[in-house]
C-alpha cells in the first residue's frame, strides 16, 4: 500500500510518498499552507491521484517528548483531514500521527552532505508543473520523507512507538 508523509508547517507542508510496496519514501512536493481547507483539498487530490491508503502526519514533539501548541494544531489538522476524507468516500484511508522530532535537522544534514532536493512536483489549483524550490522548501519535502521512512521502517521491524 502506498503511503503519503506530511510535514505540516504554518507556511508550507512537505509531502513525501512511498513506493507501492511501502518500503521506500521519496520527497514528492511542497504545498502552500494557505488555509486548512485548501491544503486538505490539495492533499486529498494527491491521495486520489496516487492511490494512497495511508497518510503519516509528522507530530511535533519537544525534545523531552511532550506535546506543545504546534502538536495541537497538527492533531486538529489530522482530525479535519480524516473528516474531509470520509466526505469524499475515502473511508478506508488510514491516518497516523508519527513523532517527527529531528526530521528537519536530519534533512538539513542530508542537504549539507550533498543530497539534493532537486525538482519537486508542486500542485496548484489550476495546474501542476515542476518548479525549482528554495532550499528551505525542498527541506520540507525531505523532512516529510524522513518522517514517512521512519514510520515505514518501524512497521517493517514490528515497532509502533512513533506517536
Amino acid at each position: 500500500m502506498r503511503s503519503l508523509g506530511l510535514d505540516v508547517g504554518d507556511s508550507r507542508t512537505g509531502v513525501a510518498i512511498s513506493d507501492p510496496q511501502g518500503i521506500l519514501a521519496t520527497p514528492l512536493t511542497v504545498l502552500a499552507s494557505r488555509d486548512d481547507d485548501a491544503l486538505i483539498n490539495d492533499i486529498l487530490r494527491l491521495i486520489e491521484r496516487h492511490n494512497v491508503g495511508r497518510v503519516v502526519v509528522g507530530l511535533p514533539r519537544r525534545l523531552n517528548g511532550e506535546l506543545g501548541k504546534q502538536a495541537d494544531k497538527v492533531t486538529a489538522f489530522s482530525d479535519k483531514l480524516s473528516c474531509l476524507a470520509k466526505e469524499r468516500n475515502l473511508d478506508q484511508l488510514d491516518i497516523q500521527l508519527w513523532d517527527e522530532r529531528l526530521s528537519t535537522k536530519a534533512a538539513e544534514r542530508l542537504k549539507a552532505d550533498g543530497g539534493r532536493a532537486g525538482k519537486l512536483r508542486h500542485g496548484t489549483k489550476r495546474r501542476t508543473r515542476s518548479h525549482s524550490f528554495s532550499v528551505r522548501a525542498g527541506l520540507d519535502a525531505i523532512a516529510a520523507a524522513f518522517i514517512l521512512q521512519g514510520f515505514l521502517d518501524s512497521r517493517r521491524l514490528g515497532n509502533s512507538e512513533g506517536s
